[in-house]
């Protein structure tokens, strides 16, 4: 007899059976595609052996999205095994918002395939196939693998350390997988195929390039419109495709991975920057600037080498090795070592605006989301013990007017803690750990713990904003750090006038600017804020004969600071007011013949339309009414 305890704290006692038994006798299997027993998620056939807890796993759960997503990349192999005989398997996760699956495909697939492979993966879930988990020995699978002449299975299976192995089987296919999964195809009703791509087995750009389709499944038809309808608006405000239609930056072939930003990107590039700097002034930072390359020895002291090699650039000077930096803290360092330090020039805030390269696989490339050269916000704090929890709170509170005050954007916490490849001692991780978290707690921050997630010189706070529909990007982090000044001897003489070691802070807030850019873009699809919109206003003369007085129009916004162009081509006024719509400038200022005999202007605001005719002096205020933190040089 097995003794169970379901929700609620409802016992019951089965003499045996399975999940499915279990649930059904607890009340709670309505609506669940899975147990979870014991604390892990099984499959409704497991067999209940011993006493323990039963619940069900719901498909709106956490638990339930992934085993239903899941589920359906077999669905979809399924599918496409049928569609084309001889097709080869590689890996099929369920992922964030979805799944995707890595084919060798006989002929390949384009786009156009994607509503044939949903046709059959829904006749296929109507067909309510049982989905049967087996176990078998892995020389057993290895043997059914290659029967299938199935490469990739076998080669996964080559590598497992474990005597027995899982299948799925769902009809006349069959996948190598852990699970668990749902119990029939007929439980998977509501998804979508998204997209193809390429991707690398492995990973690896020696081996060869599979298909990956993309798709998405939710527990309702609701909910799965609604991530269509937000896919679909994402896919308008794509920064690749309006940084080519807004002509602010391309990816070169040239250069993959290497953004090429073009003059009115560049006029964002440098708004960001100055507001950057303003108000790192005004919060009591000084700015450095450190090598691109430095000797190969600094990042085997720095760790860097053991930790981060495969992602670094390098070359050689004078014949001696040398690496283009993938991070500036130890230029930061070799900065603070400089010179010696007293306990009164604490906390010493540097800030560094730093250039750095990263190898990323060309397979990850992603317009300025994901690039191999970018611009950090980086800053180094270093602090006495007693100063970090302030320290901390001063930067939640840049992090809080940036992000919230100054673009809008609703954001997250999440602290993350020691991983399991790091350095430094359990103890130095805890007090690290500890540090985050009072900081955290005084501020009444709400925040989420991602265990085993942090850096490998300490745990960190990482921000993750929401934007205009919904998605998150992960920005800013908080780095404290007792490693790299152990590591580079880093020192300060304390009121005793003895030496003390420094607590560093590593925090960048914008992240990579490159980044931040494509989200704001994204954010605002285009139609920036009017302090950082490349084109404030453009003056647009109903005819030829009006374009000498836009042309004082224009000097005069230039005066006032206002960039401003001018449209003089021979176009119907309609086509001017479109155009400028299109390239999302904030102002478009009518100028015809009653404008240029009462010396006004008639300026239409994008969003809110026409504004009506007015003097010079009274739009100069209404653009003076707009937000904009570069406003006042002033720093107090």
């Amino acid at each position: 007899m097995v003794h169970l305890t379901g929700p609620e704290g409802k016992e019951i006692q089965i003499e045996s059976g399975t999940v499915r038994d279990g649930l059904e006798k607890l009340g709670v299997r309505k609506g669940a595609i899975a147990g979870l027993l014991n604390g892990k998620a099984v499959d409704f056939s497991k067999k209940v052996e011993e006493d323990g807890t039963l619940l069900p796993i719901f498909p709106d759960s956490e638990e339930g999205l992934e085993i239903l997503r899941h589920s359906a990349a077999h669905l979809m192999a399924q599918a496409v095994s049928n569609l084309w005989p001889g097709t080869r398997y590689g890996v099929g996760p369920a992922i964030k918002d979805g799944f995707y699956y890595d084919m060798e495909i006989p002929g390949g697939i384009t786009e156009e395939d994607l509503p044939k492979i949903e046709l059959e993966m829904r006749r296929i879930a109507k067909r309510a196939l049982p989905v049967e988990r087996r176990e078998m020995s892995r020389e057993e699978a290895l043997e059914w693998f290659r029967e299938k002449d199935d490469p990739y299975k076998t080669e996964i299976i080559s590598e497992l350390e474990d005597d027995r192995v899982t299948l799925y089987f769902q009809g006349d296919y069959a996948d190598l997988c852990r699970g668990p999964h749902v119990s029939d195809t007929s439980k998977i009703q509501h998804f979508k195929l998204l997209s193809l791509a390429g991707a690398y087995w492995r990973g690896d750009e020696k081996n060869i390039m599979l298909t990956r389709i993309y798709g998405t499944a939710f527990p309702d038809r609701e909910t799965l419109e609604l991530y269509i309808k937000r896919m679909e608006e994402a896919k308008s405000r794509d920064h690749r495709r309006l940084g080519r239609e807004l002509d602010l930056f391309s990816i070169q072939s040239e250069g993959p991975g290497f953004p090429f930003f073009h003059p009115k990107g560049m006029v964002i590039m440098n708004a960001l920057t100055d507001f950057w700097r303003k108000e790192h002034v005004k919060r009591g930072y000084c700015e450095i600037r450190t090598p691109l390359i430095l000797d190969r020895d600094l990042w085997i002291r720095s760790g860097h080498w053991d930790h981060y090699r495969d992602n670094m650039y390098f070359t050689e000077i004078d014949e001696q090795p040398f690496a283009i930096k993938p991070m500036n803290c130890p230029g930061g360092m070799m900065v603070y070592k400089s010179q010696i330090h007293s306990y009164r020039d604490l906390p010493l805030r540097m800030a560094e605006l730093g250039v750095v390269h990263r190898h990323e696989r060309s397979g990850v490339l992603h317009g300025l989301m994901r690039v191999r050269c970018f611009t950090q916000d980086d800053a180094h704090l270093y602090c006495t013990p007693d100063q970090v929890r302030d320290e901390i709170i001063g930067i939640m509170d840049l992090c809080r007017y940036i992000y919230r005050d100054v673009f809008g954007f609703k954001y997250t916490m999440e602290l993350s803690t020691r991983p399991e490849n790091c350095m430094g001692s359990e103890e130095q991780w805890t007090v690290a750990e500890n540090a985050l978290k009072e900081a955290l707690e005084k501020t009444g921050a709400e925040y989420r713990l991602n265990p085993g997630d942090g850096a490998f010189y300490g745990p960190k706070i990482d921000f993750h904003l929401e934007d205009s529909i919904g998605r998150t990007w992960q920005c800013g982090t908080i780095q404290l750090d007792f490693q790299m000044p152990e590591k580079f001897d880093l020192t300060y003489i304390g009121a005793d006038g003895k030496e003390h070691r420094p607590v560093m802070l590593h925090r960048t807030i914008l992240g990579s600017l490159e980044r931040f850019f494509g989200i704001l873009v994204e954010n605002f699809a285009g139609a920036f804020p009017w302090w950082i919109a490349p084109v404030q206003a453009r003056v647009l003369p109903v005819a030829a004969e009006y374009g000498e007085y836009g042309k004082t129009v224009v000097e005069k916004l230039k005066c006032r600071g206002v960039r401003v162009e001018i449209d003089e081509r021979d176009e119907k006024l309609g086509k001017k007011i479109r155009d400028a719509q299109t390239q999302k400038i904030p102002y478009m200022i009518v100028v015809g013949e009653k404008e240029r005999e009462t010396g006004t202007v008639a300026p239409r605001e994008r969003s809110k339309g026409d504004l009506g005719s007015m003097s010079m002096e009274e739009f100069l205020k209404v653009l003076e009414g707009e937000f904009n933190p570069l406003k006042d040089n002033a720093i107090c």
